[in-house]
C-alpha cells in the first residue's frame, strides 16, 4: 500500500497549494491512501466545513485537526456527521466527533487513522499514550486483519513526546508522525519494529513566515510581549511538507519511507515511484 501524510495546512496559500497538486500527486504516486492534518486551513485557524470539502474533492481520504479544532464553531455539526474528519482521540468523552476514521482502500482494503494530542506544553487533555493503545487494541493489523495499514497523527509540541509514540507502537503502526510545529523534521526512518516515523512532517505553507503566519504581527509579540499583535498567514508560494509511505502488503508494516516538500522556498523532495 502506498501513503501520503501532509502536514499542517496553513491559510489559503497552503490551501490552495494542497488542492491544486493533490490529484498529481494520486496519480503519479499511485497512492491509496492520503491524509492530510488540516487543523489551520481556515485563516490558519481551525477549519471551516466548505473547506474540509473541498480538500475531500481534491483527493484527501481523511483529515485530521488538533488543538484548533474548535476555533471554528461551525465545524461540531460537521464532525458529527462526517466520520472522514478526526480531532485528537484524547478529548475528554462527551466531546464532538471522533479520534479515529477507518476508511476503504483499493483492492477491498481498509486502513486505521487515529490522532492523539500530546500533553507537555499543550492543553491539559486525557493521556494520549493509554488512549492510542486502546484503540490499538480493537484491530490486527496485515493482510489477515481488521484493517491493512495504521497511521498515527501524533499533534504535539514536545519532540520528546512525538518519539515516545512512536517507539511505544513501533511494530502496530505503518506510521506514526508529528504534526503541530509547522517545520519538517529530518529524522524520517523505519523503526526496529517496522513502523515508518518522522517528529513533524512540516506545514504546508507559506514558509517566509514564523511557522505560517505573517512575520511582522509573528515577531512583534516576541518583542513586545503583547498579544494583541494581530497574526495572518503569509499569503507566498507554499511548500507542500509531507511523508510517503510503501508498506508490505503480508504485515502492513512499513517498507520505504521518504520526505514530500514541493514547491516554495525549501529544499525539493519527490519520492520515486
Amino acid at each position: 500500500m502506498r501513503l501520503l501524510f501532509l502536514g499542517d495546512i496553513v491559510g489559503r496559500a497552503g490551501r490552495d497549494a494542497v488542492e491544486a497538486a493533490l490529484p498529481g500527486l494520486r496519480r503519479d504516486l499511485a497512492l491509496d491512501l492520503v491524509v492530510v492534518n488540516a487543523e489551520n486551513a481556515s485563516h490558519g485557524f481551525g477549519l471551516s466545513p466548505d473547506m474540509a470539502r473541498a480538500l475531500f474533492a481534491a483527493g484527501a481520504d481523511v483529515l485530521t485537526l488538533g488543538n484548533h479544532a474548535w476555533d471554528r464553531k461551525e465545524i461540531v455539526p460537521y464532525i458529527e456527521e462526517e466520520a472522514r474528519l478526526i480531532r485528537p482521540l484524547n478529548y475528554a468523552p462527551g466531546t464532538p466527533g471522533r479520534g479515529v476514521a477507518v476508511v476503504p482502500v483499493p483492492g477491498g482494503r481498509r486502513a486505521l487513522v487515529v490522532q492523539a494530542m500530546g500533553r507537555l506544553f499543550m492543553e491539559p487533555l486525557d493521556d494520549p499514550f493509554r488512549a492510542v493503545q486502546a484503540e490499538l487494541a480493537k484491530h490486527s493489523l496485515g493482510a489477515q486483519g481488521s484493517v491493512q495499514a495504521v497511521v498515527v497523527d501524533i499533534h504535539a509540541e514536545a519532540t520528546s513526546e512525538k518519539q515516545a509514540m512512536a517507539h511505544s507502537f513501533d511494530g502496530r503502526a505503518s506510521l506514526v508522525v508529528g504534526t503541530h510545529t509547522h517545520v519538517p523534521s529530518a529524522d524520517h526512518r523505519i523503526l526496529p519494529g517496522g513502523t515508518a516515523f518522522q517528529t513533524d512532517a512540516g506545514m504546508c505553507g507559506d514558509y517566509d513566515s514564523v511557522i505560517g503566519m505573517q512575520k511582522g504581527g509573528a515577531s512583534l509579540r516576541f518583542w513586545r510581549k503583547v498579544p494583541s499583535e494581530r497574526l495572518a498567514p503569509a499569503e507566498g508560494a507554499a511548500t507542500i511538507c509531507g511523508l510517503f509511505v510503501e508498506t508490505e502488503d503480508a504485515t502492513g508494516l512499513a517498507r520505504r519511507v521518504a520526505p514530500l516538500r514541493i514547491g516554495g522556498g525549501l529544499s525539493q523532495a519527490m519520492p520515486e515511484v
